[in-house]
Formats: C-alpha cells, structure tokens, sequence
C-alpha cells in the first residue's frame, strides 16, 4: 500500500496545529501575567518595590498558590496562598485590586484576575492587617499592558 505524499503533508499539519494549540493554552493553564506598580505594593509578608513582576499560579490543578517573580524570572519573591473570588464584570484585561493605607504607607495588593476570567485571586492578610484594609479605601485598577499603578 502507498502512502501519498499528500495524506502525510495533512497528517504534519494536524500534528503542529495540535502542538501550537497547546503551546498558546500553557501560558493561561499558570495564568502567567507581567504586572508594573509604579509605587511600592504590599503583599502578605513583604513590600515590593515599584517595577515589573510576574505573577503565575504554582500550577493549574493548585489554583491557590500564587507565585511573584522578578519579570526575567530570575527572583522569586513570594508563594503565597490565596483563596478564590469572582468579580461583576470580566474584562479582557489584567485586574487588580489595591487598598490605599494613606500618605507613607505602600497600597496593599487585594485580589489579582487573570484577563477574562471572572474568579481570580484574593490575598490573605492577618487579622489585624486584614481588620485595617476594611477601613481603607479600596480601588481596582484595570491593567492594560500588564501595568497596575497605585494611588499616589
């Protein structure tokens, strides 16, 4: 039996439109984002100076369990553990959430979506941390281009 050579160009075609599709789906299975703050952000633990990180989840079947890198990946500064939220309405954009703590004080970083899902990201504080952040004012901040300032 002879194979035509035109059953094995369609047979590599499917098979690298199959690798490419999983390819462009891996970046979303870790929800992989670059964030830049303009200003100091806390997170649970620590502040992070003002620049880019990367934000991706330890992986897909552990959707609780963010991880905070420099943006070359070179410098992991937090895995932390997060519960999960839903927002009102889902954008095509990075969201975060960030409560203002007022004149010196870094604007803490509440919850992080990944764009167009609408459950994302809720950071856990202390008690006491988390007892302040409910009387500061709060604002969500849609990120195009990945950036995500703070209130200055």
């Amino acid at each position: 039996m002879k194979i035509h050579k035109s059953y094995i160009a369609v047979g590599m075609i499917i098979a690298f439109t199959l690798l490419f599709e999983l390819a462009a789906h891996a970046g979303e299975a870790d929800q992989s984002t670059k964030i830049t703050f303009s200003q100091p952000i806390q997170v649970p633990g620590q502040v992070l100076p003002a620049g880019t990180y990367l934000f991706k989840l330890v992986n897909s079947d552990e959707p609780n369990i963010v991880q905070i890198f420099s943006s070359d990946r070179t410098h992991l500064y937090a895995t932390l553990e997060t519960v999960s939220t839903d927002r009102g309405q889902v954008t095509g954009d990075v969201t975060v959430a960030l409560a203002d703590q007022g004149a010196g004080k870094p604007d803490v970083l509440l919850n992080w979506f990944y764009p167009g899902d609408e459950t994302g990201h809720e950071f856990v504080y202390s008690n006491q941390l988390e007892k302040q952040i409910a009387q500061d004012r709060q604002q969500t901040v849609v990120a195009t281009d990945s950036e995500a300032g703070g209130s200055n």
